[in-house]
């Protein structure tokens, strides 16, 4: 079993700073109901409901190179995209907007 090291810090409200052996991790932005969180291998964000156990998360890993290009040349034959993908990230925009409008106010 090796050794491991992580710990956060509160850079403002909402606002995490995560740290592990290796230097930053991770930067995190969000509160109870929805959090965005940006790393090294990728993006997950996070939406729950408060108290009752229920959350949903998704990972968008970051792109290579040669995954950008791929993806220029998928796009130059076919410009369909994918409905589910469109639809969910719409759910996930608005319950987050949500959210921030009530914390705001």
């Amino acid at each position: 079993m090796g050794l491991n090291f992580r710990k956060s810090f509160k850079v403002a409200p909402g606002v995490r700073l995560n740290v592990g052996k290796k230097g930053i991790s991770s930067v995190s932005v969000g509160g109870k109901g929805a959090r965005v969180s940006v790393g090294k291998k990728g993006t997950r964000t996070t939406v729950s409901a408060p108290g009752t156990g229920l959350s949903y998360s998704t990972f968008k890993p970051h792109k290579t190179k040669d995954q950008k290009q791929a993806q220029h040349n998928n796009f130059m034959s076919s410009t369909n995209s994918s409905k589910p993908d469109w639809v969910v990230m719409g759910i996930v925009g608005f319950i987050i907007l949500v959210i921030f409008i009530w914390v705001i106010s």
